[in-house]
């Protein structure tokens, strides 16, 4: 039984190992994506990165194989991928990882043990994603009120009337100073008021721009 988890390289692999590490490494990338699209609203392109990353990863430490002077050649190049690329998710951050860390693991030849600790994190994720949390009943609010208006207290009572509490995270000025930008993390009393709410409040900013998003597609970047 143990000897499924016993690395199928050798010193040097024949191009039977190569492609034997190249598929259990797609087939990682695969599990990893069907439980990321399962559960997100992860974007097409992100899903297939997904599934060539393992077998890049894989390919690449299949070709340094000991030789240093490779090693710090493909480092300086993750490198400089990692600095053009954009902040993720924290969610796509962690998938990212996954599929990275089942790709080495098939480059040292541990196809089982990459298989089986992909489909046990996408196990997880999947199983994390159906348990309801506290954080899932917030939303983002974003009002754009004019200079005038002294928006410190000039919500409250629809506040009170509307949400369960609230928390003004960002306010910034716009259009010359002449408007200001409020961002508030609120948990609604009744998600079905969200139509009457955004109408009681527009009457207040003077019918400016308002905006109701879900908190957590919103902010987990780390």
């Amino acid at each position: 039984m143990s000897s499924i988890f016993s690395s199928i390289l050798t010193g040097s692999f024949s191009v039977g190992q190569y492609l034997l590490c190249l598929l259990a490494a797609g087939l990682c990338g695969v599990i990893a994506a069907l439980a990321l699209g399962r559960e997100s609203s992860a974007t097409r392109s992100f899903l297939i990165s997904l599934v060539v990353l393992p077998i890049i990863v894989t390919t690449v430490i299949l070709m340094v194989n000991g030789n240093v002077g490779t090693g710090i050649a493909v480092a300086g190049a993750f490198s400089l991928v990692r600095f053009r690329s954009a902040a993720g998710k924290a969610r796509d951050i962690s998938a990212i990882f996954l599929v990275m860390t089942a790709g080495l693991a098939c480059a040292a030849g541990y196809v089982a043990i990459a298989l089986l600790f992909t489909l046990i994190a996408s196990g997880v994720m999947l199983l994390l994603s159906l348990v309801p949390m506290r954080c899932d009943r917030f939303l983002a609010l974003h009002i754009t009120v004019p200079e005038s208006l002294h928006f410190a207290d000039a919500f409250d009572d629809l506040f009170e009337q509307y949400t369960k509490s609230r928390k003004l995270v960002k306010a910034k000025t716009s259009n010359m100073g002449s408007l200001y930008k409020l961002d508030y993390k609120i948990e609604m009393k009744d998600p079905a008021a969200v139509q009457e709410f955004l109408d009681a409040l527009r009457c207040r900013n003077g019918n400016l721009e308002i905006a109701i998003l879900n908190n957590n597609e919103e902010g987990e970047e780390l």
